[in-house]
């Protein structure tokens, strides 16, 4: 059982009422341990579920592990997904850690994204797992402290500890509804969201802290991101990394973007990653609307070259990565975002990083 659990929800409570009294509340200081350079990574959750149904991908015509592809193309983080009790999906615990040592012996590094959920979470639904349905505010908060800790405890003793940790996905309007659901309930979500954080100081041990995510979905939105960063800021909750979704078929166009990254470095002490964005290499989103850029691929790799660049351009250290989500998965919905063509083919949006990751490290045999 997670320890003082009603002391902890009184605390949240003062800080709140302190932070609101005093304007824009002092973030809490980093007690991460992982040290975090620019990252280049991919969310490939369905990566093994697809290889294990039989597809093989391809890049310049030779089969290739797809892990071993997105290596030799830049990428060195990988990000994972894991849901409570998954029925239909494969993200459980056991496939995310068998995948977190996959991806462990290629070299990547490891963001590990809890959904808090049995299924998709995301901002427009944020389903609590069946196995805590009806539980209190205080249970409950207990229930995602002792399952994060258990969990990280899991990967840890797999030897898989992740470097970075998101605590719930696209939590814009809270996680784990009702109980947590914004805005009319940050008290509540900002316990959860504590419990989760404890959970992963908690089951860790002896290993280094990594880096904690919170994730804000509307890349776009500079007024919005900068009201809730604030709102969660003012309950003084220790986290390291800003993370943001950009689809522009959702969430507006390249400006906005920048304006709320513009914003975002101003305005808070924490480094920042567009953890999720993605492009469509077919007709997908723009069929009966003008497309920023051709739905092809060309068109994707363009989109993927553009936003890249645009974060290399914001004048301040702060911004510290991008990943793009899912494009390694079998036939179905998303597959258009993917990097891979109707036959498993490697598109030209793979190659967008290489010009920047290749090369060798300093040479001390170099001429002067």
């Amino acid at each position: 059982m997670r320890p003082s659990l009603p002391r902890t929800l009184v605390a949240l409570l003062l800080i709140g009422i302190l932070g609101a009294g005093a304007g824009m509340a002092q973030e809490a200081p980093s007690e991460a341990a992982v040290d975090l350079t620019y990252a280049v990574g991919a969310d490939l959750s369905f990566l093994k579920a697809a290889e294990d149904q039989g597809v093989q991908f391809r890049d310049e015509g030779e089969v290739k592990p797809g892990l071993q592809i997105f290596r030799q193309h830049g990428y060195d983080w990988i990000r994972l997904r894991l849901f409570h009790s998954p029925d239909e999906l494969p993200n459980d615990l056991e496939y995310t850690i068998e995948l977190a040592k996959e991806a462990q012996e290629r070299g990547y590094k490891f963001l590990l994204d809890y959904h808090y959920a049995d299924r998709w979470a995301d901002p427009g639904k944020q389903p609590i797992p069946a196995a805590w349905e009806g539980l209190s505010a205080d249970v409950l908060a207990d229930s995602v402290y002792e399952y994060t800790r258990r969990t990280i405890a899991a990967f840890r003793e797999a030897g898989v500890m992740p470097e970075m940790v998101q605590i719930g996905n696209e939590t814009r309007n809270g996680m784990l509804w009702p109980t947590g659901k914004l805005p009319e309930n940050w008290d509540n979500f900002a316990a959860l969201v504590k419990a989760g954080i404890d959970g992963v100081d908690a089951g860790r041990a002896q290993a280094p802290r990594p880096l904690i995510m919170v994730h804000y979905d509307q890349g776009a939105d500079a007024d919005g991101a900068k009201a809730y960063y604030e709102k969660f800021n003012s309950y003084n909750i220790g986290y390291d990394v800003i993370g943001l979704s950009y689809y522009p078929w959702w969430h507006g166009n390249l400006l906005g973007l920048r304006e709320n990254l513009l914003s975002l470095t101003k305005n808070f002490e924490k480094d920042i990653i567009l953890v999720e964005t993605a492009y469509n290499w077919r007709p997908s989103e723009y069929q009966d609307a003008p497309a920023p850029y051709p739905e092809t691929p060309s068109g994707q790799r363009e989109f993927l070259a553009s936003v890249h660049e645009m974060l290399l351009s914001i004048p301040s250290p702060k911004i510290k990565g991008i990943f793009w989500w899912e494009p390694a998965v079998a036939e179905g919905p998303i597959r258009s975002r993917g990097m891979f063509d109707e036959d498993n083919n490697a598109l030209p949006v793979l190659d967008v990083f290489e010009k920047y990751k290749h090369g060798t490290a300093g040479d001390a045999t170099a001429p002067e």
